[in-house]
């Protein structure tokens, strides 16, 4: 074989191979740091690159997507003594792929050390009890805190969520047995405040009830008050108008003749009664004066009747 075509066979496999070297395909979402003879030199985004060959290599590859790591559980000392295990998940990004990978040697372990750490000067700041309430502001402080601190290692921290938290099995037993009273407490609390409602209620009713009752009472009263009113006035008032009626016939024409023969029949239907009552009885003595008694009340009348002059 000719050893020139050997020698172009070699130079091209060299150029295939120094190709294949010096270009570069970055993925979406990824960036890669590229150093020129050991130097930070530029950072390729995604797409397609060509380096310098035998100048320039790609040091560091980045991903550019949130990361979400786990913490692992510690042990923790709360403002009142109490030692709880607690673990969680911290979400952070890489902004700056040049200080993630100038900034400091392994950004991921730091953060994570770094979360812990915070965590534990958090928790001793509260007591048991409110750990676990306190969740939010304690994930709020510790992303703060380490915002703070990775920002110039161009990573940015997202959330931190505390997944578990562990009291020791006899602290976890007395809390059960102080939320049992807890609970006990509020509802012996909620059956005494329904009983009092309840009575309550039932002397509301009670009271609405006399006050109904007396003035159902009282409007029978006005009401009988004013039909026995108002049937008085009704006799008075027919008892005038008959006495009318009696003064206006006496004077007409016949008038006094009529009224003789009814006061004699009166006088004897009276004077009847009283025999029918006993077997005894007095006698008056001007019984046969009759007629004299029947003048006497015919002139009364007659006197009654004129107009006062």
């Amino acid at each position: 074989m000719d050893t020139g075509f050997i020698a172009a066979l070699v130079f091209v496999f060299v150029v295939i191979i120094v190709i294949a070297k010096t270009a570069v395909v970055v993925p979406q979402q990824n960036a890669y740091v590229v150093e020129r003879l050991g130097k930070y030199a530029k950072t390729l985004n995604a797409g397609f690159h060509i380096l310098i060959p035998f100048f320039e290599r790609i040091a560091y590859k980045h991903t550019l997507k949130e990361q979400a790591t786990d913490i692992a559980e510690q042990v923790c000392i709360t403002k009142d003594n109490v030692q709880v295990g607690v673990d969680g998940v911290l979400y952070m990004q890489v902004l700056d792929p040049g200080r993630a990978s100038y900034g400091i040697g392994n950004y991921m372990f730091a953060i994570s050390q770094l979360a812990q750490t915070t965590l534990r000067s958090e928790i001793g700041k509260i007591d048991l009890d409110r750990t676990f309430e306190e969740r939010g502001t304690i994930n709020q402080n510790v992303v703060a805190e380490l915002d703070k601190a990775s920002d110039p290692w161009g990573v940015k921290v997202l959330r931190y969520e505390i997944k578990n938290i562990n009291p020791p099995h006899d602290v976890l037993s007395a809390m059960e047995k102080q939320m049992r009273a807890e609970r006990e407490k509020r509802a012996v609390i909620l059956t005494s405040e329904g009983e009092r409602d309840a009575k309550i209620n039932q002397a509301e009713g009670e009271k609405q009830q006399v006050i109904k009752q007396s003035e159902a009472v009282k409007t029978q009263q006005i009401n009988e008050a004013q039909g026995e009113a108002e049937a008085i006035l009704a006799v008075a008032t027919a008892t005038a108008q008959g006495l009318r009626e009696v003064a206006a016939a006496v004077v007409d024409q016949g008038g006094p003749e009529a009224m003789q023969l009814r006061i004699a029949e009166q006088y004897i239907q009276q004077f009847g009664n009283l025999a029918k009552a006993g077997n005894t009885f007095v006698v008056p003595s001007n019984l046969a004066d009759l007629t004299s008694m029947m003048a006497l009340a015919t002139d009364i009348a007659k006197g009654q009747s004129k107009p006062a002059a």
